[in-house]
């Protein structure tokens, strides 16, 4: 009888030798290819499991969508990365001040009612909302869909991906999303039954409106 794990193993074997050929072609020459890569997975492995599986893979970047399908991402650039960062530290200033919930960075997992597993490259949680969390349900890949989430584009990432994950962000409870896309200078902002609003510059001021109060970001300051 072949196993879950099987399965799997073989999977990410195919996946591993299609990085590595990735690697050795990208020693000749610039490789334009996005990410992420998804492995089709199914039912084959329960929310423990693949807990237990990104903790003993602890070096790579794992998501899974609603369907259990594990999808391989790939590592931030060294700019997207710092950008990161500076929005990370500017929501952990006005989250210090105000006091109103909990900073999450891109290694936090969260499992979505839909039951796909994400990491925003930014989130945060109100207080309440993560206080009515058990320890355990806490110290494992969360229950809760964040009140708030950033993504920030690499240059690897699929657009497409990315607008798909925060459209399902807003389906699954999230107040308000950003999605900041420097390489096409745009920004999507996205509301519970509100249509997308698109921002054609990076030269603006974002408001955490009422899901944030008070809250500014100047990405012009930001991006450079």
């Amino acid at each position: 009888m072949i196993t879950a794990k099987a399965i799997f193993s073989a999977a990410f074997i195919r996946w591993y030798s299609f990085v590595n050929l990735i690697r050795q072609k990208s020693n000749n020459q610039v490789m334009d290819f996005q990410m992420p890569v998804t492995l089709k997975m199914g039912d084959l492995m329960s929310e423990e499991e693949f807990f237990q599986f990104c903790q003993m893979n602890d070096t790579l970047e794992f998501e899974r969508d609603s369907q259990g399908n594990i999808i391989l991402m790939s590592p931030t650039g060294s700019f997207t990365g710092g950008f990161n960062s500076r929005i990370l530290i500017e929501l952990g200033i006005w989250n210090k001040e105000n006091q109103l919930g909990q900073v999450f960075d891109s290694s936090t997992g969260f499992t979505l009612p839909n039951g796909a597993v994400r990491s925003p490259d930014v989130s945060w949680i109100r207080n309440e909302r993560w206080n009515s969390l058990s320890k355990e349900q806490q110290e494992g890949f969360a229950p809760v869909c964040p009140d708030f989430v950033i993504e920030i584009r690499s240059k690897s990432d699929d657009p497409k991906y990315l607008l798909n994950k925060m459209e399902e962000y807003i389906t699954n409870g999230t107040l308000l999303g950003w999605l900041i896309d420097r390489f096409e200078n745009k920004v999507y902002i996205y509301r519970p039954g509100i249509d997308v609003e698109v921002h054609n510059s990076l030269h603006t001021v974002l408001s955490g409106e009422s899901a944030l109060p008070e809250f500014k970001l100047d990405l012009a300051l930001l991006i450079k």
